[in-house]
């Protein structure tokens, strides 16, 4: 099993754990000092992952959160900054937001942190399901928000994520590219007939790809570069994979399914069906093999003191935000009323321990937390940690103390 950490970066002084700074800042999010004391979290936190012995980093992609929670605008960016300041540690947007960008302009991107980080890079590729900023962004394709309800709307997401990530893909692996969607409104070149007027034809003609411009001056074809470090690409992720049709999906383009559903039986379901669907493709996965869980840990001297100090600004935070999204699902018990929500007032820290969305005690605790996914999965391949409710309300000193318990004393017990 390898281990990884997911950071959603947090401005240090938002959200509901310090509601008086927040107010007091609004936009917060617009704030420099803020902002930077963010980096210099975030920065200290993924030197001090890759020398404890994590294998990722993992950081999403979000847009116009003037509340400073989520705050990552642009993940390849971000980590781009991290790849010149860490060693080792695998590098992953969890994940890219592809229907809120231009598959040619994403690709080169791509290739840069892979070429920059020498391999080091694992591309996470995702829907986007905020619509108060992939309405903005991915108006370009009329791609609104994931439902995933069926809509005509969320068909739509998830045809144009397909489509972007099938050009990238073109890009990454063909010398030149020449193509005309039947999806979106995109064609390489562009007008498709050729390009008129380079100046440069016989500087093209002779350094250039064979194939990028024809006898008539035409350029019919463009190569992108750099091409990635690695070849073909880097591997692909997919977060947080909870529907069949995307673990379909998964499994039919070899993409690792980072799951958010707590419980191991639930847990294990999922991964049996990405197992069977890709045994269709043609890989051969051994159950969890190829899939990654998320979870929140937290350890203490005792359960107690782990939930009293890592639990109390999740609960808060994770309930006033998350839970309008419909994430409070993921703490409904087999007992619950299924006409009911579960609201925030039951999305407390003893019900997330209880359906193991977090792991809080002991390291003897969390070990027996992750035994038990171990013991319906043995192959499980990856184990997230969700930083929840830490960075950016913990001092960073417990924080790192929190990381470095995981990695002496959980860890070994498991790579």
């Amino acid at each position: 099993m390898k281990f990884s950490i997911m950071l959603n970066p947090q401005i240090p002084g938002s959200g509901f754990s310090q509601e008086e700074n927040a107010k007091a800042r609004r936009p917060i999010g617009r704030d420099t000092e803020s902002y930077q004391k963010l980096l210099d979290e975030v920065r200290d936190i993924a030197v001090f992952a890759d020398q404890a012995g994590f294998h990722a980093l993992m950081m999403t992609e979000h847009h116009f959160h003037s509340e400073g929670f989520e705050f990552s605008v642009n993940p390849l960016m971000f980590l781009t900054d991290l790849a010149a300041r860490t060693e080792r540690i695998l590098l992953a947007p969890l994940g890219l937001v592809l229907p809120a960008w231009d598959p040619i302009r994403a690709a080169e991107d791509v290739a840069l942190l892979d070429q920059f980080s020498k391999g080091r890079l694992r591309l996470g590729v995702a829907r986007g399901y905020q619509n108060r900023w992939m309405n903005v962004l991915g108006q370009r394709w009329h791609a609104a928000a994931a439902k995933s309800d069926g809509s005509k709307s969320d068909d739509r997401n998830f045809d144009v994520f397909g489509e972007i990530l099938k050009i990238m893909k073109m890009a990454w692996t063909q010398e030149t590219i020449r193509y005309r969607s039947d999806v979106l409104d995109y064609e390489v070149p562009a007008p498709f007939d050729g390009i008129e007027g380079w100046p440069a034809q016989e500087w093209t003609r002779t350094f250039g790809a064979p194939d990028e411009i024809d006898e008539n001056g035409l350029i019919q074809s463009v190569a992108v570069c750099p091409r990635p470090y690695q070849n073909p690409y880097p591997e692909l992720w997919q977060p947080f994979t909870i529907s069949d049709r995307s673990i379909v999906r998964c499994a039919q383009e070899n993409i690792l399914p980072w799951m958010f559903t707590p419980s191991p039986d639930e847990h294990a379901k999922k991964a049996k069906l990405y197992q069977e669907e890709a045994a269709k493709a043609g890989f051969d996965y051994k159950l969890g093999e190829h899939t990654g869980i998320l979870k929140v840990v937290g350890i203490g001297e005792t359960r107690d003191q782990a939930i009293e100090t890592y639990g109390k600004a999740m609960h808060k935070d994770f309930s006033a935000f998350f839970g309008p999204f419909g994430y409070l699902e993921v703490l409904r018990k087999k007992e619950d009323d299924r006409a009911k929500p579960i609201t925030p007032e039951k999305g407390d820290v003893k019900r997330m321990n209880e359906v193991e969305l977090s792991l809080m005690g002991t390291p003897d605790d969390v070990k027996r937390g992750i035994q038990r996914m171990l013991d319906r999965m043995p192959d499980l391949e990856w184990f997230g940690m969700f930083m929840q409710g830490q960075q950016g309300v913990l001092p960073v000193d417990t924080v790192k103390r929190n990381l470095e318990l995981f990695a002496t004393k959980v860890i070994p017990e498991f790579s």
